[in-house]
């Protein structure tokens, strides 16, 4: 299924009719108040903004004011994100499940009802809150709006037919059929067959827990943070907590960073005193890999504010950076020793950590952003002293974006070499290296018998040496 850019996308009424209005209007005496009702709307509002084209970062985030999740307390705007992402995760399933309820399609000019109907049913199918409370709720949510309060019958019908058909609905869903964009799943199909299809898009369904990089030590780590010590040497964490509340977190022993995100870094071999441009740096995991390593690191990003924030966490980390707020295409200096591109892309590697990228991104986004990769490239080869090294990766699923922008790279320019990654510099896992001797992770990879333990996101990363 394609997403749609508008606010309130819904379904096209079937022919023969459209639902009508009752004639009741809003209770005036309704308030947001009513415990746990702020909340909701707050859901519904964000998931439309989502719609839009907003990411669920970008709703959340301290710099974004929203006025959506104003005056909510920590409590309600966890909750809401959590209703949210859940909403994403499987949003197929959701829209499914409510077209089956709604014989004649949802009228066109609804406003915010179909992301009432699907935070309601996130809740049913998928969290747990009582049926009860997801129904009443979503049905105050409509009589809340006045161009809504005629629609509250629906919503209260619809919402108790899912809850009755949770475990049919559920048992019929299908990850990549129902949960993937139409688009992507064609492209997944036909880029790693339908088996390695159906098992990224399962991967996606399975919410992970956190990944952390240490500066050293994780076995150490994982055994004092009660988390897993994974085969490439990042803790993953066993269980949600806050995390400026875990050992080592103030005193700088590790960040927050995806166990296949810290695997480009590590290709680079970085050596003291070596002199490395990080290109496209923020949010800054990899910048802080090679300044841990000793390397006189450059940061570049042309994210002022992206920047502040990798600032601050090199603070609690005590490490050290050159820090440069610029456009990569238009940076220069001296030549360096290695350079990292973690080029911009469409980010379909991480829908399972971030599942709104799969409804906001467009199969039209690869030609533009595969352009600027090709110049990106250009420009991080340029920069790379003879002898040196180069390393680029996209959080991508795409080949165009990947294993086709090194092959055009190699064609333009002769004097640069793949590297083959080796086995070994990524902790065994040999399904990630491709016949190539590229690095090309899945969310399917890292098999674990608690699927929240499981997975990585989708990385792409090649290695080349300039000659000479």
């Amino acid at each position: 299924m394609t997403p749609p850019r508008t606010p309130a996308p819904g379904f096209k009424p079937r022919p023969g009719g459209a639902w009508a209005r009752a004639s009741a209007k809003p209770d005036p005496a309704l308030a947001l108040a009513h415990p746990g009702l702020a909340a909701r709307v707050a859901a519904a509002a964000v998931l439309a903004d989502v719609a839009s084209g907003h990411s669920l970062d970008d709703m959340f985030s301290a710099e974004m004011v929203n006025a959506k999740l104003a005056g909510l307390d920590p409590r309600d705007r966890a909750l809401v994100r959590s209703i949210a992402t859940a909403a994403m995760r499987r949003l197929g399933t959701l829209r499914k499940a409510i077209a089956r309820f709604v014989e004649r399609g949802l009228p066109k000019k609804s406003g915010q009802l179909e992301w009432i109907l699907v935070t309601g049913a996130a809740q049913i199918l998928l969290l747990d809150v009582p049926d009860h409370a997801a129904v009443d709720l979503a049905v105050r949510a409509a009589r809340l709006d006045p161009a809504l309060g005629g629609f509250a019958a629906l919503v209260n019908a619809v919402l108790r037919n899912i809850a009755r058909a949770r475990d049919e609905v559920l048992g019929a869903s299908d990850a990549l059929n129902d949960d993937t964009p139409a688009w992507l799943a064609a492209r997944w199909r036909k880029t790693y067959g339908e088996a390695g299809a159906a098992a990224i898009a399962r991967a996606h369904r399975q919410e992970p827990t956190l990944d952390l990089t240490v500066k050293s030590d994780p076995r150490g780590w994982a055994e004092r943070l009660d988390g897993l010590r994974l085969p490439t040497d990042s803790v993953r964490l066993r269980g949600h907590a806050q995390i400026p509340d875990l050992a080592g977190y103030a005193d700088g022993q590790w960040w927050v960073q995806d166990a296949a995100a810290a695997l480009p870094a590590r290709l680079i071999g970085a050596k003291p005193g070596e002199r490395i441009a990080d290109l496209c740096a923020a949010p800054g995991g990899k910048t802080a890999q090679l300044a841990a390593a000793g390397a006189d690191v450059v940061a570049v990003d042309r994210s002022a504010e992206r920047l502040k924030r990798l600032s601050a966490n090199f603070a609690r980390l005590n490490l050290t950076a050159e820090i440069r707020v610029a456009d990569a295409l238009n940076f220069s200096a001296p030549a360096f020793d290695a350079v990292l591109l973690d080029a911009a892309c469409t980010s379909t590697g991480t829908i399972r950590r971030h599942p709104d990228v799969a409804w906001i991104k467009r199969a039209s986004d690869l030609a533009p952003l595969g352009a600027l990769q090709s110049q990106l490239l250009d420009k991080a080869a340029a920069l790379v002293k003879p002898g040196g090294r180069l390393v680029y990766c996209t959080c991508s699923l795409e080949p165009e974006e990947g294993a086709a922008q090194i092959a055009a790279l190699l064609r333009r320019n002769p004097d640069l070499a793949r590297v083959p990654v080796d086995v070994e510099e990524i902790g065994g896992l040999a399904d990630c290296v491709t016949e190539e001797g590229d690095l090309r992770s899945l969310p399917n990879h890292l098999p674990n018998d608690d699927p929240r333990l499981a997975g990585m996101d989708g990385f792409f990363a090649a290695r080349l040496r300039r000659r000479g």
